[in-house]
């Protein structure tokens, strides 16, 4: 083999190693992100159970004002 191809092939090898550099690094980040999307799916579901809880309280509270406002009316 002439010492061209040789370097040509280091280079390649080179370029080969920084790729496969690349793909570990990506690979790594996995984790964390399967981590942060976890912990946002646990708060969203946090958040649809408070706003399930507070249209109850809505709807309880509008009942309530509804009926006051019967009881209201029929007094006067």
């Amino acid at each position: 083999m002439s010492e061209k191809l040789l370097e040509q092939i280091l280079n390649e090898l080179k370029d080969v190693k920084a790729e496969l550099k690349d793909i570990k690094e990506s690979v790594s980040d996995i984790p964390l992100i399967k981590r942060a999307f976890l912990d946002t799916s646990d708060s969203v579901k946090r958040l649809e159970e408070i706003q399930d809880s507070q249209q109850r309280i809505i709807e309880l509270l509008s009942a309530r004002s509804i009926q006051q406002e019967a009881e209201l009316k029929r007094i006067k």
